[in-house]
């Protein structure tokens, strides 16, 4: 059995005015570092993060002795249009509008469109998942964000539910046992 801790990056500015943070690199704000819980007790044999810089900044906070590999398919969504704005800023935007209608269905402008997203991550969780378990690791972390995890716990999340049932705070998570 693999036991896979879910672990969504600290809070960053754009999180705590809650803008569309996805392809943007930003670093953990100070509250955000300083906001992080350390389990001593859960200790993962590997760390897997996104190359986004607030995921890798997480993993060295949570896990500083345990090597971190960076997934690229595991970045967040590509908001497009909507990139680095909130809802204030958006609101009145026909496009987000629709998106909104939509209940989050319809692509981001310029950006990615759910099931590309939600394929992206699934398969590199998949590859991430063979690899670890090839290598004979028994507990591994995964440092991402809010929405890969969404996108691995629509798939594998018990009991099932749809993506935004999966929506966690920044800091928080999931553990699966596969």
């Amino acid at each position: 059995m693999l036991e896979v801790r879910l672990v969504r990056h600290g809070k960053t500015a754009g999180n705590l005015v809650g803008r569309y943070i996805g392809t943007t690199d930003e670093p953990l704000c100070p509250e955000g570092a300083a906001a992080l819980q350390k389990d001593a007790l859960w200790q993962p044999e590997r760390v897997y993060a996104s190359p986004l810089l607030r995921c890798r900044q997480t993993a060295a906070i949570l896990w500083p002795d345990i090597p971190t590999e960076l997934v690229e398919g595991f970045r967040e969504c590509d908001f497009g249009e909507f990139e680095n704005k909130n809802y204030r800023e958006l609101n009145g935007n026909a496009a987000y509008q629709a998106w909104i209608d939509s209940g989050g269905t319809l692509p981001f402008p310029g950006g990615e469109s759910p099931s590309e997203f939600k394929g992206r991550v699934q398969t590199a969780f998949s590859r991430t998942i063979e690899e670890a378990s090839l290598a004979g690791y028994r507990r591994i972390a995964l440092c991402v964000h809010g929405g890969t995890i969404m996108a691995i716990m629509e798939k594998w999340g018990t009991p099932p539910g749809e993506y935004y049932r999966w929506q966690v705070k920044n800091g928080e998570g999931f553990d699966l046992r596969l």
